[in-house]
């Protein structure tokens, strides 16, 4: 009876043994539906344990000593630990890695913190019109990544009528977003149609409202071209008007201010988006 429980015991043990190992094995896995950023290859032995994939999110990055940089866009967080049986590597050793990593790409480090039990710092890359903001906070046995790639909100919501009319009894004047065009061209992309729909609904809601469109650009590029563009631009505002919705021609004046009247700076893209808009502008009657 001794020898049947004791072979009870054991078997228990061996089995409860048994699930603790494959529970820890299954934990040492990558979280479901994570994987690495393009950016980085992990250092070896780690797994993810956490990860985050965020379409438009924001993120306070150090840019020196009680400074700070809140960056908008694609935002990643990736935690990494090191498997069980694995030497972890030196809190130093996982920052210099990735530092050399972004250098290697032709990205630089903007602040570097090393700390007590832990080195944090921030990189940055811009390439290809990209702008990439990386925070690396490294613990020796673990580490995470935060990683946003900077892009200004998408307009998802645009003005309508009866906020253009307001504008317009206000200041004269009412800047349209929500029309689109690719870069350097002229076309109107069928994403600007609700917003043109919403110039036509103004014009047809004030019969006798006359005005000028005017396109307005960001100064990448010279001037003169931009000027041309935003002419260009302008026109097919009215051309979209008048064939999709019969507006009169004699209602509608194109004029292209190019980059001569920017709303925000032109020094990050955010700025530039706000300052590529149409506008309308009230003809004055006697």
């Amino acid at each position: 009876m001794k020898k049947r429980m004791l072979i009870f015991v054991v078997v228990g043990l061996m089995v409860f043994v048994g699930s603790l190992l494959a529970s820890s094995a299954i934990a040492q896995e990558d979280r479901e539906g994570s994987k690495d950023h393009p950016l980085f290859t992990r250092m070896p032995g780690f797994y993810i344990y956490q990860y985050k994939d965020t379409d438009f999110d924001s993120f306070e990055f150090a840019t020196g000593p009680q400074k700070k940089e809140t960056v908008e866009g694609h935002t990643f967080v990736l935690n990494y630990e090191i498997k069980e049986g694995t030497k972890a590597p030196s809190s130093l050793q996982i920052v210099r890695n990735h530092m050399n990593a972004i250098k290697a790409v032709g990205g630089q480090v903007v602040y570097d913190e090393p700390g007590g039990n832990y080195h944090q710092v921030t990189l940055r890359l811009t390439k290809d019109g990209k702008d990439t903001w990386v925070q690396v906070f490294a613990r020796g046995d673990s580490y995470e990544l935060v990683i946003v790639e900077k892009q200004g909100m998408q307009q998802e919501v645009t003005s309508n009528a009866e906020s253009f009319a307001r504008d317009l009894k206000a200041t004269g004047k009412t800047a349209v977003y929500g029309i689109y065009f690719d870069t350097n061209q002229s076309v109107l992309k069928p994403e600007s149609d609700q917003a043109i729909a919403e110039i036509a609904k103004l014009l047809k809601q004030n019969p006798t409202l006359k005005v000028y469109v005017v396109g307005h650009t960001d100064m990448v590029g010279d001037a003169a071209t931009n000027v041309k563009l935003s002419m260009a631009r302008a026109q097919a505002v009215i051309n979209a008007l008048v064939s999709k919705h019969g507006i009169a021609v004699a209602r509608l004046i194109a004029f292209g201010n190019g980059p001569y009247a920017p709303v925000a700076s032109n020094k990050d893209e955010e700025g530039r988006a706000k300052n590529r808009r149409v506008e309308l502008v009230e003809i004055a009657t006697k």
